[in-house]
């Protein structure tokens, strides 16, 4: 039986525009600090935090994951997901085991190929350009194995012997020793999925897949969680995958969440599918309204009812106060539905 652990998702917007409570960037990084604080409160399991370059949003993680662990004592950490195309992978590595061990050991990785971003090949200006024979998927699949291998204190340079009097390759610094179990790759597709299993990662699956075989999206993400699943059994790995989805979910619990989100609760329900990325995306539908109505409508999910954690991506222009409340509410949503499932497992969908 699998208990729901709650974390929240944040894409660090702000705007300096009539309604925003979050104007700058320094709201941005600061409210970020408040709300993780907030949600340990309350009993929340997560804070996740997306990133983005050349765009509004919060793009350096660390910095804002290490005030938030030198501030709370219990709730994951976590990013959701750093775009690796933009990496330098050893810089990353001892910023990733700083973090860690600031965090006592809560910092939660999420990291993939990225997105569509603002910037055309924004990487590039990074300095990190594909080789010839590379695309950037490619690459931002070698950045990643780079830093696995750095976290898990492999050699990374040769020794100085006038410096340190001896021979051999030199590992990054500083290690934080089970840090390499708690790395994520955020799956688009279910081939994706199975080769997360394959390279030993938890996975990472949000609100929209870059692959339609037309059944529900919950569906489909179902399916690709269990061919993750029975590809990390086919590896033999020894430790138990974690796997987490993201959903858009707001309940109707008071005035304010009623005059913001109440006329989009009486439309919102369906699936959407386009165009992303040059192919066909199918994107997960949002879940608005009384709780009582989100019990039922998320205990038929079959994604998120498969999956160990459920990431809600939180509206953080509308503030700390509103987002707490509604953290709270989606707590006692998915306690009311790990509740039907401990007394009857087939309550839920599996």
């Amino acid at each position: 039986m699998i208990m729901t652990t709650i974390g929240f998702l944040s894409f660090g917007h702000w705007r300096n525009v009539p309604g925003s409570r979050v104007r700058s960037a320094s709201d941005a990084l600061l409210q970020a600090v408040d709300l993780a604080v907030a949600a340990e409160e309350i009993g929340v399991g997560g804070a996740y935090f997306r990133v983005h370059h050349f765009a509004p949003q919060q793009a350096a993680p660390f910095p804002l994951l290490s005030a938030i662990a030198a501030r709370t004592s219990r709730i994951e950490i976590g990013t959701g997901v750093i775009d690796m195309r933009y990496e330098n992978p050893l810089y990353m590595a001892e910023e990733a085991a700083a973090t860690d061990l600031i965090a006592g050991g809560r910092l939660q990785l999420g990291v993939s190929r990225g997105s569509p971003e603002t910037a055309l090949a924004g990487y590039e200006s990074f300095g990190h350009v594909p080789a010839d024979d590379q695309t950037d998927a490619d690459m931002a699949r070698l950045h990643t194995a780079i830093f696995r291998r750095a976290i898990a204190g492999e050699p990374m340079a040769n020794a100085n012997p006038q410096m340190t009097g001896q021979e051999g390759g030199l590992p990054i610094f500083p290690l934080s020793e089970t840090l390499p179990d708690r790395i994520w790759w955020g799956a688009g597709t279910r081939a994706t999925a199975e080769w997360t299993a394959e390279q030993g990662m938890n996975l990472m699956s949000s609100t929209l897949l870059t692959e339609d075989t037309g059944v529900p999206f919950d569906e489909l993400q179902a399916e690709q969680i269990r061919r993750f699943r029975e590809r990390w059994s086919e590896m033999g790995w020894e430790r138990t995958p974690r796997v987490s989805v993201s959903r858009s979910i707001i309940p109707i619990v008071d005035d304010e969440s009623r005059h913001y989100f109440g006329v989009r609760a009486q439309v919102e329900g369906q699936d959407q599918v386009g165009y992303l990325d040059g192919g066909l995306a199918r994107f997960g539908r949002s879940y608005i309204g009384e709780p009582e109505r989100l019990v039922e409508e998320l205990r038929a999910d079959a994604a998120a009812a498969a999956a160990d954690t459920v990431l809600v991506t939180v509206p953080n222009q509308l503030g700390v106060d509103f987002n707490a409340r509604l953290l709270a509410g989606v707590r006692d949503v998915f306690a009311e539905i790990d509740a039907a499932r401990s007394v009857d497992p087939e309550a839920v969908v599996q």
